[in-house]
Order: structure tokens, then C-alpha cells, then sequence
């Protein structure tokens, strides 16, 4: 006799939390640039993409460093909560080190840099469900679109090359391009709306 062999329950996935206005939340992740966009010189090296998305406009903020850690992590926050023009209540990122202390160092309950500038902001901070960064899909979600519609077709050659032409795709094709989830309107639209009329995209 062999114990019989149940079925698994059927995943259901809980409904998407919604945001109501700018602000409430804000993913924030890390892209490593793909090694074959780095010329000359640069060949070899690692440049990394900080970027940050509001989930209710989906209006976005990106940054170039040379350096993954807590502390770029925290100049990156700094430079977020001067650009985006609404105060920010929670931002939520993965469980990489350069944001929390929550796997490599469990006992040590003393906060990164990166989290001081949230705790000195009254911002909470969100921690998604490890190895599912399909928790995080928004900001996962614009990386793989810069993939195609940046990398696949950019090379960078300094580091200061990098960061002038990624700023300059973001406010021009990501910022200023219209969107299905927000009624084909643009994520800088659905945040000037908001701001100025309290006018919803839906």
C-alpha cells in the first residue's frame, strides 16, 4: 500500500493592490548594463541602472552608478525625493544587499544607509516575498523594455556617455510614452494631471 497522493491546491493569485494617488508607493530595483553595450575602455567594467517607479503614474526615475551598494542606494533615494514632486509614504525593493541587511546579517538590526534616509524621510520600507520579483513587476517590467527599446541598440563609451544618453531615453520614451494601464496616457501626463487637477487616468 502507497499513501495516496493528494493534489495540489490550485494557485490562485491575489488581486494586485491598486494605488490611489502618486506617492503611496514606489518600487525601486537595480539593472546591471548588459556587458556587450560597453566599448573602448569600458569593456570589462560594470555599470549599473538605479531606477524607481510610482506605481499609481508609473512615472519613472533613473540613475547610472558604477557601484551597487547601500550607499549608492542612498544617494540614488536622496536624488528621488528631490526630483518627484509628491511626498513619498512607502518604497518597496527586493532583499539585495544594497538595501537591506535581512539575509547577510539576520541578528544585525542596526539599518543601512539606505535605510537611514528612509527612517530620517518617515518613509516605510517594504521588503517583497524573496525570490519573487514578480512582486516588484512594475519596475521589473521597465527593464525588460529598456532591454529593447535602449540597450539592444546603445553603446557607451565613458561612464558620464551612459548616464547623459539614458536620461535622455527616459524623459523622452519612457516618461513621455503613452501606456494601456493608464488609458493610453503618459506616465508624466497622469502625474502632471494628478498634481494639478487631481484628475485619475481611469
Amino acid at each position: 500500500m502507497t499513501p495516496e497522493k493528494l493534489p495540489h491546491p490550485k494557485y490562485i493569485p491575489k488581486p494586485y493592490e491598486q494605488m490611489s494617488y502618486p506617492g503611496q508607493r514606489v518600487q525601486i530595483d537595480v539593472k546591471v548594463v548588459p556587458s556587450s553595450c560597453l566599448v573602448n575602455e569600458d569593456k570589462g567594467q560594470k555599470f549599473y541602472q538605479y531606477t524607481a517607479i510610482d506605481e499609481y503614474s508609473r512615472w519613472r526615475y533613473v540613475e547610472t552608478f558604477q557601484e551597487q551598494s547601500t550607499y549608492s542606494s542612498a544617494v540614488f533615494l536622496g536624488h528621488l525625493l528631490q526630483r518627484f514632486p509628491m511626498p513619498i509614504e512607502c518604497v518597496q525593493t527586493d532583499n539585495g544587499t544594497e538595501f537591506t541587511k535581512r539575509f547577510t546579517s539576520p541578528k544585525d538590526t542596526t539599518p543601512t544607509r539606505f535605510q537611514r534616509v528612509l527612517e530620517s524621510h518617515g518613509i516605510r520600507h517594504k521588503l517583497i516575498r524573496p525570490f519573487t520579483p514578480r512582486h516588484n513587476g512594475k519596475v521589473e517590467r521597465s527593464h525588460r523594455k529598456d532591454n529593447e527599446r535602449f540597450y539592444a541598440s546603445h553603446t557607451f563609451y565613458p561612464f558620464e556617455d551612459f548616464s547623459k544618453q539614458l536620461k535622455v531615453y527616459n524623459r523622452r520614451d519612457y516618461n513621455q510614452f503613452p501606456m494601456r494601464p493608464l488609458g493610453w496616457k503618459s506616465p508624466q501626463t497622469v502625474l502632471d494631471e494628478f498634481i494639478q487637477y487631481g484628475v485619475t487616468y481611469v
